[in-house]
């Protein structure tokens, strides 16, 4: 029988949506999109570079509750409210993401408020982290 794990924030909107931050079925994490509001102070950075810093740290946070890390993410879905600023935000990512290499998707949706610059879902593999990686390049 598999495990099933429910990470909740405490956050109303987890409560008004029925919804969990994260949610592990055994050793798979899937992490809801993720925006940039600080949990503490409920405040979203003005500027989309500190709010991707924001998210990871979110993202991060959800993760270590069901002991992972950012090393364990294989996917990453990123929603970038403004197209101008891709280069930027996914620069940043390449940052957090480096020597991890996640298959990802970016795409310039509409996002669920316009405070809202970057939001960030991904999905983990508990123990990839330390699994053995093959890489196959199919192109020059």
């Amino acid at each position: 029988m598999s495990t099933i794990v429910k990470v909740k924030t405490g956050s109303k909107l987890e409560e008004i949506a029925s919804y969990s931050r994260a949610v592990m079925v055994d050793n798979w994490i899937y992490v809801s999109n993720t925006a940039g509001r600080n949990p503490v102070t409920q405040e979203i950075p003005e500027d989309i570079l500190e709010q991707t810093q924001q998210v990871f740290d979110n993202i991060e946070r959800a993760l270590a509750a069901v002991d992972a890390t950012l090393a364990d993410v294989v996917m990453s879905r990123v929603f970038i409210q403004n197209p101008a600023d891709t280069h930027n935000v996914m620069q940043f990512i390449g940052t957090k993401f480096r020597g991890i290499n996640p298959a990802t998707t970016v795409t310039n949706p509409p996002l669920g408020s316009a405070e809202y610059k970057v939001e960030i879902e991904v999905t983990a593999y508990r123990g990839a982290a330390s699994a053995q990686v093959e890489e196959i390049l199919i192109s020059v």
